[in-house]
Formats: structure tokens, sequence, C-alpha cells
């Protein structure tokens, strides 16, 4: 393999045991997985292209239903072992309520249609 770009958690192994060497995270900082991995923004000032994952439901669905599910997912992402074993992989926890995660799909989705349009794609 020459290059690559992928999420951590599915590479981070190979590179501790040496099998892929790791040229830089996408955070913003530092992975406390890889702390000896610069992150790109080091040399790239204002680089982020952070992946992520969110749990959402479909439109319509009753908000007693929404707060139920956040609130449930907001106390697995802050039990300690579930913390400890997502850092181990390179994740980071990041707890809220529905719309702290609709403000975040609206900043990515503006961010990459940026992206997308700079680099002149057309669809088909």
């Amino acid at each position: 393999m020459q290059v690559m770009f992928d999420f951590i958690p599915s590479s981070v192994e190979y590179v501790r045991a040496g099998k892929l060497r790791a040229l830089g995270v996408t955070s913003t900082t530092r992975a406390a997985a890889l702390p000896d991995v610069p992150a790109v923004s080091e040399t790239v000032p204002g680089y982020e292209a952070s992946g992520w994952f969110g749990l959402g439901a479909p439109k319509g669905t009753p908000t007693d239903i929404v707060d139920a599910l956040n609130k449930a997912m907001n106390a697995i992402l802050m039990d300690e072992k579930v913390k400890a074993r997502l850092a181990d992989l390179g994740g980071t926890p990041l707890a809220g309520s529905p719309a702290d995660f609709a403000k975040l799909i609206d900043l990515e989705s503006d961010k990459w249609a940026k992206v997308v349009k700079f680099s002149g794609v057309k669809p088909g």
C-alpha cells in the first residue's frame, strides 16, 4: 500500500505493530491513541477532516423517544469502560443533545459542500 486515509480505529493496531506508518492524523489535535503522530494541522494550519459517527432517528420520531435515546447514549458514552475502549481505539466520545448533533451535521454539510464545489466534481 502506498498511501491511504483511514479511521484510526481500523488502523491503530497495524500502526502499533509497525505494519503501517502513520504520517498524520486529520483531527485538529494529535490523537491520544497515537500521540507521536502529528496532526496535519501542525503543518497545514486550519486543516481538519475528522470522522465521526452518530445515532439518528427517522423524521417525526416523537420527542420523548428521541430524548430517551439521547439520554441512554450519553450515559453509555460517559461510562468509564466505554470511554477507555474508545480512547484505546483512537475515538473521542462526544455526548450532547439532539440540537448539538443537528448543528454538527449542518456544519459538516456546509464544509464538505464547499470542498466538493472547489474540487469541480460533477455528478454522473
